[in-house]
């Protein structure tokens, strides 16, 4: 059995190295973002892989603003009302800027948007559809919210689709209901998730998992399990850092050999890639450069 820290750790360990940002290409990222007026999930939520990626010219676009309806302990997004307030040249302003980067892979994600009628869905598909009109070619991933479990919203947004659909379950079922917005629950994410393979079979989908906030390592594969017969292709599990004081201490930092092992049993329950390490986290460089490959070898394929 792997050890189970029980305490607060003091500080974090020395196997955990989070890279300053040293590329000119970070700076140059990080210029046109600001000039673009992009939001990135890389600098709201104080991703660790910030310079990493930006550095090879990837990054993670926030749509539909910056202020999201829900407080989960673990993030650090701002929290509020958008009061219904909706940029709706959004979609093709971002589908614009998209294409003047260049990029073969673009990550989207979003703000919990519960003023929203249909959760943000809408705006999400068009952005999709904006993109691949204007660069056909490009793969997208959309970072989902769980609409609320509403199923029409969710309709909505496979009537424009992404080439992969992500929803992270976050962390265990027994501290969701702790660490996470009360309007979130364990279930409704698994829902989410399976129904997104009943109305889209051959969409690809990813799930994240986050460690180190009290679960035991029988939690994290049982949690695995759930989410694999839930459909799911691709999973990725990261250590939780903490954002800030206000936030929810970390309760342990697994070990390397820890996040082997998750991956193990990960691959022997037949994901179709398993993402783990420290420093892994939902929008990961690894994992989306494996996806590329996979999608553009199924698309030659089918030609």
């Amino acid at each position: 059995m792997l050890n189970q820290q029980t305490k607060s750790p003091a500080s974090i360990p020395s196997f955990i190295r989070i890279r300053p940002p040293s590329n000119p290409k970070y700076y140059e990222v990080k210029k046109n973002l600001k000039a673009l007026k992009l939001h990135t999930v890389c600098e709201e939520a104080k991703c660790p892989n910030v310079s990493e990626c930006w550095s090879s010219g990837t990054a993670t676009i926030m749509i539909l603003g910056d202020t999201c309806t829900r407080f989960c302990k673990f993030c650090n997004v701002k929290t509020g009302n958008p009061k219904g307030l909706v940029d709706k040249d959004e979609p093709k302003r971002v589908a614009r800027q998209i294409a003047s980067s260049k990029l073969k892979y673009i990550v989207l994600t979003c703000v919990d948007r519960d003023d929203l009628i249909d959760g943000g869905a809408g705006i999400f598909a068009q952005t999709i559809k904006e993109i691949k009109k204007l660069n056909p070619d490009i793969k997208t991933e959309g970072l989902i919210s769980d609409y609320g479990g509403r199923e029409d919203s969710l309709k909505k947004l496979l009537d424009n689709p992404p080439d992969v659909l992500a929803h992270n379950v976050e962390v265990v079922k027994r501290l969701t209901p702790n660490i996470r917005d009360p309007r979130a629950s364990y279930a409704q994410s698994l829902n989410l998730l399976k129904k997104i393979k009943e109305l889209k079979p051959a969409i690809l989908t990813k799930s994240s998992i986050m460690v180190g906030l009290g679960e035991t390592l029988e939690e994290l594969v049982e949690t695995a399990r759930d989410i694999r017969n839930s459909g799911v292709d691709i999973i990725t599990f990261g250590q939780y850092l903490r954002p800030s004081k206000k936030h929810h201490p970390v309760v342990k930092y697994y070990q390397p050999s820890d996040f082997k092992y998750l991956e193990q049993i990960a691959r022997e329950m037949n994901f179709l890639y398993v993402a783990s390490g420290s420093l892994v986290r939902s929008s990961y460089k690894a994992a989306e450069l494996f996806i590329h490959g996979f999608l553009t070898e199924r698309t030659t394929i089918s030609s």
